[in-house]
């Protein structure tokens, strides 16, 4: 059947969802067994070039669900790995069109990777297209169903958190006021002044960035991320703070690892578990970050010998300003964010972190995240079903 006609109803749909949040899946119903003899599947004419436009999550597939083409929202959302659909809920209404041939829409809640608790909501409008092809619109409205619960929680928090520090520069400026005939007492004030200062700003851009990751999807530019590059970057940003500690930084393991994401948040997250390490590391000890990959899992996983976590307080490490030794996280300039931060990157790549402690023993922070495929979809397109 002529496929000529794809390219108008794709833009309909596109106007009909937006332009900024729209998202197209091409696919084929799945029939339990794959054929044996098939005419070659290839993209219906125009199908490159709509799925390319897109913004968002867009997906062709064949009649047995191979991925023909998928653009990098599809990928970023989890909605295809190795070629493939990963939601049964998705095929599920694939199949429904196929059967009646009407279009149909739906909002589903879908979990964003084969593990974590991380989930998208996500309104889709199916049509087929001819009688090999089904087209999917698909509008993220995630953020929405979060924004309200997230807004509730930074207010609180965050009127709570910069208390401290805000009152510490009014006491301070007072006392430099009435310290001005006093050269050094001007000194010592002045320097307490600018740490207090340095930490309102760290505050700051901490806050920031949170409420970045989760107000909104981030990963808006995902690609392949080498994690050897991560790793190694990540160690690199800590290295004076564990000379000025005489901790000795170790990283090994399988070389190779890939994950499809955001390097630059990825960096950021493992940053953050290196320096958390040192922290909480005494002198003279070792903080070591290893990767593994095995079986379609990217794990990468950061051990030190410091003062270990109580088992009562390890489900809440991950929580907004949560500190497990408060007076020494402001002594050493802890915000209570960092953790929050590696926890809300990797749910967005469609992972999950865990912790291993032992108070006396040091701690273990392990991120999971989903391998990538070894060849993108988004940069294939199949002659042929095997």
């Amino acid at each position: 059947m002529d496929q000529a006609w794809l390219v108008p109803v794709a833009i309909a749909f596109g106007f009909v969802l937006g332009a900024g949040s729209a998202a197209a899946i091409v696919a084929a119903h799945r029939r339990g067994q794959r054929a044996v003899a098939v005419i070659t599947p290839t993209v219906p004419e125009g199908a490159d070039e709509v799925i390319d436009s897109l913004e968002s999550a867009g997906i062709v597939l064949d009649s047995s669900n191979n991925v023909l083409k998928a653009s990098t929202g599809a990928l970023a959302f989890g909605l295809v790995w190795n070629q493939a659909l990963v939601h049964p809920e998705v095929v599920g209404l694939v199949d429904t069109v196929r059967r009646s041939g009407e279009p149909i829409a739906r909002e589903l809640h879908l979990s964003r990777g084969p593990f974590g608790e991380a989930s998208l909501h996500i309104f889709v409008r199916i049509a087929p297209l001819g009688t090999r092809f089904v087209l999917v619109l698909a509008e993220d409205r995630t953020e929405s169903y979060r924004l309200e619960e997230v807004r509730r929680d930074f207010v609180a928090n965050v009127s709570h958190e910069l208390k401290t520090p805000i009152g510490a520069v009014s006491l301070l400026a007072e006392a430099l006021e009435h310290a001005a005939d006093e050269p050094e007492q001007v000194k010592r004030f002045a320097k307490r002044l600018s740490i207090e200062a340095d930490r309102l700003a760290r505050i700051s851009h901490e806050i920031i960035e949170l409420s970045r990751l989760q107000a909104s999807d981030v990963l808006q530019k995902a690609e392949i991320v080498d994690m050897d590059t991560v790793i190694a970057q990540a160690v690199d940003r800590n290295r004076v703070a564990a000379e000025k500690h005489r901790i000795t930084l170790v990283s090994g393991g399988d070389a190779g690892a890939e994950v499809f994401g955001d390097a630059g948040l990825l960096v950021t997250a493992v940053h953050n578990l290196v320096a958390n390490a040192i922290q909480y590391s005494p002198d003279n000890s070792r903080v070591g970050v290893g990767v593994s990959h095995s079986d379609g899992v990217v794990e990468i996983a950061v051990t030190d010998q410091g003062v270990g976590i109580p088992e009562s307080e390890r489900d809440r490490v991950f929580e907004r300003f949560f500190r497990v030794d408060s007076a020494r996280s402001r002594n050493t300039g802890g915000t209570g964010l960092g953790l929050a931060i590696v926890k809300h990157v990797v749910q967005n790549h469609g992972g999950d972190v865990r912790v291993w402690s032992h108070p006396g023993s040091g701690s273990t922070f392990t991120i999971r995240l989903p391998e990538a495929a070894s060849t993108p979809a988004a940069s294939i397109t199949l002659g042929a079903t095997p």
